[in-house]
């Protein structure tokens, strides 16, 4: 297991490569067709809403401390996981479209 300033760098790259996927997508969108930006616009907003919940437990585990340390790691690693499945499910959908 990485040490938490590895882990927090890894998760913090990670939310990066979304934000920069989320701006990908979102020019794609521009250029779509009238009939799909609302489609894509909800997409994007989907991908957007999973970003920031996975931002703000990356904000609660830079505050974390010893024991609240590990017991959130073990649950981050559930949802990363989920939000990891989530957001490339929500990518596929978006890519298919267009």
């Amino acid at each position: 297991m990485p040490s938490r300033d590895e882990y927090l760098t890894q998760f913090k790259a990670k939310l990066d490569e979304w934000d920069a996927e989320i701006d990908r997508l979102q020019d794609k969108a521009a250029e779509a067709q009238a009939d799909a930006q609302e489609q894509y616009q909800k997409q994007i907003a989907a991908l957007r809403e999973m970003r920031d919940d996975a931002f703000k437990r990356y904000a609660e585990l830079q505050d974390a401390a010893g024991d609240a340390w590990d017991t959130m790691l073990k649950g981050t690693e559930k949802a990363w996981n989920a939000w990891l499945d989530a957001f490339d499910e929500a990518r596929r959908k978006f890519t298919s479209n267009g």
